[in-house]
């Protein structure tokens, strides 16, 4: 008798070849999210390098406003370090499900639970780094409000509110 897991015929084997894609594109939008936060932080540290040179000159007020948005922009880089670590990390675990259905299948054995838990740390990973990457986000929009209204209130302008 044939065991319906083990891939001996052309069906079983491109079955676990279908079931085995599913986790490849969490994996794709994985690595599309990296992406993103690498940019991000990019972005942040150039950022962060802009306001250190100019606190090297500044008087005593631009001194306490730039070290406001020095600690915002680390704020925001330790939130993008969150994204970035539990997103590698739902990679790994998405990787890990995959070579665990692959070897299941192929020793003959019984590995649904072992694969629904790295499938489901996959996904509870990418869930927590994009509420990382939102946190960032929203202290991204509240530092260019901010810069908005101090250069209004500079100008003699009202702030936004």
């Amino acid at each position: 008798m044939i065991d319906p897991i083990t891939p001996t015929t052309l069906e079983s084997t491109a079955h676990v070849v279908q079931v085995a894609l599913s986790p490849v594109f969490l994996l794709s939008g994985l690595a599309t999210l990296l992406n993103v936060f690498g940019a991000r932080l990019a972005r942040v540290a150039d950022q962060a390098e802009r306001v250190s040179t100019r606190l090297a000159g500044a008087g005593e007020a631009e001194r306490i406003i730039l070290g406001q948005r020095l600690d915002r922009l680390h704020t925001r880089s330790l939130a993008l370090d969150a994204a970035v670590f539990l997103a590698a990390l739902g990679g790994v675990a998405t990787c890990g499900s995959v070579l665990t259905l692959f070897v299941g299948a192929l020793r003959d054995s019984t590995v649904a639970s072992l694969l629904f838990g790295l499938f489901g740390a996959a996904i509870l990973c990418t869930l927590c780094a994009l509420c990382a990457f939102g946190f960032e986000m929203l202290l991204a929009s509240r530092s260019v409000r901010d810069r908005i209204n101090q250069r209004r209130a500079n100008a003699g302008m009202l702030a936004d509110l």
